[in-house]
């Protein structure tokens, strides 16, 4: 029986660019070169769901990663610049920022360091729950004019903070860009120094140290490989502080989303029904013929009780008294809700970002732990005023609503029994009487909504103010049409007359000129300025400790950029940098090997070796043993634990010979005692034949892969699985590895397999049976006619979900 078990294939309609495993899950995501992004489980290599390209993000993916819990994938977009965080469970998009370059390769790491303080910290890091109330759920009931958020977000958007345990989204990019970011939200580090263009990158769970793959190019010679190794010890020696800062700022950036959210909620509210009364009475303004301002027509029914025939046309044909019934009822409730979401949303929210950016400015004073880190109590200060002044400007916005409602209800309540009158048709007593106060109410109405002035035309295209309340949510630079009115005020009046008061640090200001967005916006500039910071000092501490030329590549290089070698690892128990790579042109039956210690201090022995794939492959049958000695290519490599290299290899007679996937044990290959000097004057393929070489042992734990021109390889170790990608970038095979470990798997892999089934429990729309599974995998182990079977079944299969 051949080793590893095959349990899924697939014939793709768009070849796949990079694909990556879950590491908590079967699960395994795709991208492809239409941009969409997939996600298949392990069993038949089924598809969970799709993510289509759009315009708002973008349409060219260019690298993967999954955050350590397997609960969000990042992807990173070419043509738009952007990176994106997608919700595994509903394939939702959460989170989306911009970067300066495009990203090319990105890696999201776990810190595995432990320590008293971090205990203390992991212990206590939910105070905030004591303190602050659970912020209540966005509603379900608002369109997209976001693009990217749709039903109820907030639970799916705090969600964003994970664990609590520190983790790093890395990227990197063009022309040496690397930036770090905490959380996969907060930006930590902003790295300069590194050339050349990154092709994949690994950041140390110890915080030591950040290795580089990069592309140098030259006008005159071939692009060169090099190695770089970054001294990261800022954020390793202050681990405890990083993780307290960067956990804070993480949460800021969440409630900053969710601010965002709410006040897209809020415009929408506004947009969909109060605009209605915007474009009734701009037709109405826009087609009458008199002379007199619309504001005259109104005062003259109130106070003659007599209109123009223009108006009464307006009431009796286009509003109708079952109209205006209905209009003012969606107005009233369109009020009420944007009301509740400045109470329930943007307060609460607002008064939880006072808390963090707080504790935060506590944590700047103590400057021993913190002022290295580059957290500035004065940029903080000024964080924590503008939320004040957001927090006085959703106050303000209530106080006017409150206004605008009265105001409303009584024009409504005024025009409502008007047009009854002009109907000829009974106005009930309760709404015949109408107070002093009342009238007043319909006359503010009026004077607040229609502009004498015929100048504010030119300004906004209408004839009228259309609404105080919207003013406030449109995202504009301009001052407010209405502000508001504090004549009379006794408070401002004080703070104006006393000189101690007036520049007051305590005293937040409040622009009253300015809308609600235009705050917003002021108030996410100021707390992004005071975020930025930390992330410049802690670059500027990185150093380049290590920089090694390892080979060149051919200009016209035909492998897609996201498979191409060399791959990176770090073991956490002996902290160590692993580099794997072949040099084809040098060497093509050789697999190199290259370690650095975590530590850029630290002295490693025999630091680069390589591997002689020339060998037997061990067989039960004696004809299939005379047959396998071949001096093999290595195609592509990848880590499968600390221990175990997954390869898949190619015989040396050309591009049909047959393919190969195998386990390679790095023990032996380690265990070499030969030293390697390293002329640092030369690349590493200019000294090649001094580098230590060991044969391969293979064993039994190899499979030859029969009717699939092979060519790329993703592993995921802890979960045991591996993905075979051919060379037109469209046929995929999953295996099982370790087959006959199953049984004996311990208690990580179980709860690993809960965690699974919790997800698949809501995706069950496109699950299948284990036993048609296990029945799929046995037919295609059969080979020959099985396989050939098997092939047509699938390329069937895949016409139908095409078509």
């Amino acid at each position: 029986m051949p080793a590893f078990r095959q349990v899924g294939e697939k014939q793709l309609p768009n070849p796949v660019l990079c694909m990556a495993w879950s590491p908590r899950r079967d699960l395994i995501a795709l991208a492809n070169t239409t941009g969409e992004l997939l996600l298949h489980r392990l069993a038949s290599f089924q598809r969970v769901w799709s993510l289509p390209p759009s315009e708002y993000t973008g349409k060219e993916i260019t690298a993967l990663a999954w955050r350590p819990d397997g609960k969000i994938l990042a992807f990173s977009l070419g043509d738009t610049k952007q990176v994106v965080l997608c919700g595994v469970e509903k394939a939702e998009i959460l989170h989306v920022f911009p970067m300066q370059n495009p990203v090319t390769c990105m890696q999201w790491m776990e810190v595995t360091e432990e320590s008293s303080a971090l205990s203390s910290f992991y212990n206590s890091e939910d105070e905030s729950k004591l303190f602050l109330p659970k912020l209540p759920a966005l509603p379900k009931s608002y369109s997209t004019t976001s693009k990217i958020f749709s039903e109820e977000k907030s639970d799916e958007i705090m969600n964003l903070l994970g664990e609590v345990r520190l983790n790093v989204l890395v990227l990197g990019g063009e022309d040496g860009f690397v930036e770090l970011y905490a959380y996969g939200m907060y930006k930590i580090a902003t790295l300069t120094g590194v050339s050349g263009r990154c092709r994949s990158l690994s950041l140390s769970s110890d915080l030591k140290s950040l290795s580089v793959i990069t592309e140098v190019r030259s006008d005159e010679n071939n692009p060169k490989i090099c190695y770089i190794q970054l001294d990261t010890g800022l954020l390793s020696d202050c681990l405890p502080e990083v993780t307290r800062m960067a956990r804070k700022f993480t949460h800021i950036s969440t409630l900053l989303q969710y601010l965002h959210l709410s006040l897209t909620c809020m415009c929408e509210a506004w947009e969909d029904i109060l605009m209605q009364m915007d474009l009734r009475l701009t037709k109405f303004v826009q087609e009458k013929n008199t002379s007199t301002q619309v504001q005259d027509e109104f005062l003259e029914l109130l106070l003659w009780g007599q209109s123009s025939p223009e108006l009464q046309a307006l009431l009796m044909n286009q509003l109708t008294v079952k109209g205006l019934k209905k209009l003012g009822h969606s107005i009233e409730s369109s009020y009420s809700s944007i009301q509740k979401l400045v109470i329930s949303h943007l307060q609460s929210g607002s008064e939880a970002l006072l808390y963090h950016l707080s504790e935060v400015k506590g944590m700047s004073l103590w400057k021993q732990k913190f002022e290295p880190l580059g957290l500035d109590s004065a940029a903080i200060e000024g964080a924590i005023t503008a939320v004040g002044s957001f927090s006085l400007k959703a106050n303000e916005l209530l106080q006017v609503i409150d206004k605008s409602m009265k105001n409303f209800k009584a024009f409504f309540r005024w025009l409502y029994v008007a047009m009854l009158r002009m109907c000829e048709e009974h106005v009930p007593p309760e709404l015949n009487k109408m107070t002093q106060k009342d009238i007043a109410f319909v006359a503010d109405f009026l004077s607040e909504h229609f502009s004498e002035n015929e100048e504010l035309f030119d300004r906004k295209g209408k004839y009228f103010n259309v609404e105080r309340v919207g003013q406030y949510l449109k995202d504009e630079d301009e001052d407010l049409v209405s502000p508001p009115n504090n004549k009379g005020n006794q408070w401002l009046k004080f703070l104006q007359e006393s000189t101690h008061l007036k520049e007051s640090p305590l005293l937040f200001p409040s622009y009253p000129q300015k809308s609600l967005h235009f705050v917003k916006r002021m108030m996410e500039n100021v707390i992004e300025q005071c975020l930025q910071k930390p992330a410049e000092v802690i670059g500027k501490s990185v150093k380049q400790a290590v920089i090694l030329p390892l080979y060149t590549v051919p200009e016209s290089s035909n492998t897609p950029r996201l498979f191409e070698l060399p791959s990176l690892w770090n073991d956490k128990k002996t902290k160590m940098h692993y580099v794997l790579f072949s040099m084809p042109d040098i060497s093509p039956c050789k697999l190199y090997l290259l370690r650095k210690g975590t530590d850029p201090d630290r002295h490693i022995p025999n630091s680069v070796m390589s591997i002689d794939l020339s060998h037997h492959l061990d067989s039960a049958d004696d004809n299939a043993a005379a047959q396998s000695h071949y001096a093999y290519s290595c195609l592509d490599a990848r880590f499968y634990d600390d221990e175990m290299l997954t390869v898949v290899l190619q015989g040396a007679e050309g591009d049909n010979s047959r393919r190969v996937l195998a386990q390679l044990p790095l023990a032996s290959t380690l265990s070499c005692e030969t030293e390697f000097n390293w002329d640092p004057n030369l690349r590493l393929d200019q000294q090649s034949s001094n580098i230590p070489c060991q044969g391969l042992v293979l064993g039994n734990q190899w499979r030859e892969l029969e009717s699939m021109k092979a060519q790329f390889v993703a592993v995921n170790g802890i979960r045991k699985v591996a993905c075979v990608l051919s060379a037109n970038l469209r046929h995929i095979r999953v295996f099982e590895m370790d087959v006959e470990d199953e049984d004996e798997e311990g208690a990580d892999s179980q709860n690993a397999s809960a965690d699974q089934e919790g997800l698949e429990t809501t995706m069950t729309s496109e699950g299948q049976g284990e036993e048609s599974v296990e029945a799929e995998g046995e037919a295609k182990q059969g080979g020959g006619d099985g396989c050939q079977k098997t092939e047509e079944r699938l390329e069937s299969e895949e016409a139908l979900e095409l078509s």
